[in-house]
């Protein structure tokens, strides 16, 4: 077992919702031994071609991370140990959202504008059309991560999208992603306690939208609108409520994006297609619900 492989233990707990084999064509070759080499993958961010030999061939690796990702093999898996957590009541409903903007590596850009080249099964015309989620800047290329996380640092949420785009536009996709389905009958759990937020998502939309789904808004106010506000006298109305101490745990938020990039091929986007990048962001986020304390799932957690 190697580092940040999967332990006995984690196997265990996703063997069962894997893809199995309907006995049709050749064997696939062991998922446990293809998972091991996307994770090696995503925590060096080396070429698929450099995959060391023990994990098999490349191409069967990359291959059965793509397939995995367009029939949402791994946003599955990460939903599973969501709602295992939530009907034990561990789940910590006051989420915290926030954006962190990652550099995409010039291998990153090139996508095909157009359908995918004949014989090729895995690519879809349609997911590989413009827009990859790639945004330019004085810097170059950046794609932008949005996170929904609970009050313990752990990803319900996320999205992808250019670098250049605004915080407060993404907010309701983001809100929205956040669903949980229950263990046993019952409605997917879709509505936080509170959400906290910088100022970055300090709107009157989005005040509104909160306040009509009964979510408490922490969110402190900008001082330009807190001036205009003033400014207004009684025609700009009370300021927002805001609650100080509850704030404090916004960093919990900023903790998440920070182990999330201890996978390098997050920190840095190699990957073309944004669909390939938000299915690495899925499987580091089953990581990291799999290290909680009490769960032994991978081996050398470092």
């Amino acid at each position: 077992m190697g580092r940040g492989e999967l332990t006995d233990a984690a196997w265990e707990r996703i063997a069962p919702l894997l893809p199995g084999v309907d006995g049709r064509g050749r064997p696939w070759r062991d998922h446990r031994q293809v998972i091991n080499g996307v994770l090696w993958r995503l925590r060096t961010g080396a070429p698929w071609r450099d995959l060391p030999e023990r994990f098999g061939p490349w191409q069967t690796v990359y291959e059965r991370f793509a397939r995995w990702e367009a029939d949402g093999t791994w946003a599955r898996l990460l939903e599973e140990v969501q709602v295992r957590d939530d009907s034990i009541g561990a789940v910590e409903w006051t989420v915290s959202v926030d954006s962190t903007i990652n550099r995409a590596h010039q291998h990153a850009a090139g996508a095909r504008k157009k359908g995918a080249p004949a014989g090729d099964e895995l690519e879809d015309p349609a997911r590989t059309s413009a827009g990859q989620a790639l945004g330019r800047s004085r810097g170059g290329l950046t794609t932008k991560v949005h996170l929904a996380c609970d009050g313990r640092g752990l990803p319900l949420a996320v999205l992808v999208t250019p670098g250049n785009v605004n915080d407060s536009t993404a907010f309701d996709a983001v809100l929205h992603a956040v669903r949980v389905p229950r263990a046993g009958v019952g409605r997917p759990r879709l509505r936080p306690d509170a959400v906290i937020a910088d100022k970055a998502y300090s709107s009157r939309a989005i005040r509104q939208m909160l306040r009509r789904r009964g979510i408490r808004a922490v969110i402190p106010e900008r001082a330009d609108q807190k001036a205009n506000r003033v400014r207004r006298g009684r025609a700009g109305g009370r300021p927002p409520a805001f609650d100080r101490d509850l704030y404090k745990a916004r960093n919990v938020v900023e903790r998440c994006f920070n182990r999330l990039k201890q996978f390098r091929a997050i920190a840095t986007r190699f990957d073309k297609l944004a669909t390939r990048y938000l299915a690495g962001l899925h499987l580091a986020a089953l990581i990291l619900w799999l290290r909680e304390p009490g769960q032994d799932h991978l081996s050398d957690r470092s």
